[in-house]
């Protein structure tokens, strides 16, 4: 797989993002900036887009891939019965560095959820990734761009060293994320149960639904 390197810029270049899109609909994977670190994304409902992301990451086959979205039309793409305290946490936390494991919608390959009945959900705060889901028309994964057991990539250098041989197009426009991974929230009980500690505090998220 090839990938392509050009300067990095905090504008979005249109141009950038258009070659990320067509390459997500050609049935590639596209390695870009987020909020949190940077993500390796798909085409969550192409069963072989997402089968290549576990092979570039070489991600072991019972981990569950998140998702992506734009909007809350897409968040109903890929999960069903969005809980009240979710939906909380969403008008608290969305867009952000908030994941949220909710119930998956029966049309979300098993492939992406690992076989789980549940999906990892997040609306991030970056024009990039919330620009190609946008225009693609439906969610994508936002796994960190890492082969798995590796350092996640802090700086454009690193993630073309580690994975840009592995990918199919690099977005180098846009912001530098932030370096913290999200939160991730289990919320299909009936407490909240935290998975994962990032960049939003567990004792936050428990306050912000008293």
């Amino acid at each position: 797989m090839s990938s392509q390197e050009n300067r990095a810029t905090p504008e979005v270049a249109a141009d950038q993002i258009a070659k990320a899109v067509e390459t997500l609909r050609c049935g590639g994977i596209v390695a870009f900036p987020t909020d949190t670190l940077y993500g390796l994304g798909a085409d969550v409902f192409n069963d072989a887009a997402v089968e290549s992301i576990f092979q570039a990451k070489k991600r072991p086959e019972g981990l569950a891939l998140p998702v992506l979205i734009d909007a809350w039309d897409q968040l109903e793409m890929v999960a069903e019965g969005f809980p009240q305290a979710a939906r909380a946490l969403a008008d608290r936390f969305w867009p952000g560095p908030l994941t949220m494991v909710v119930k998956k919608a029966a049309s979300l390959s098993s492939r992406v959820t690992a076989g789980a009945p549940t999906v990892a959900v997040r609306l991030p705060d970056h024009p990039v990734p919330r620009t190609i889901a946008r225009l693609l028309g439906r969610p994508v994964t936002g796994t960190s761009a890492n082969v798995s057991g590796q350092p996640d990539p802090r700086t454009l250098d690193g993630l073309v060293s580690q994975i840009g041989t592995r990918v199919d197009y690099i977005v180098t426009t846009g912001s530098t994320p932030r370096g913290t991974a999200s939160t991730i929230v289990d919320i299909t009980a009936a407490e909240p149960k935290l998975l994962r500690e990032g960049a939003i505090p567990f004792a936050s998220i428990l306050r912000s639904l008293v």
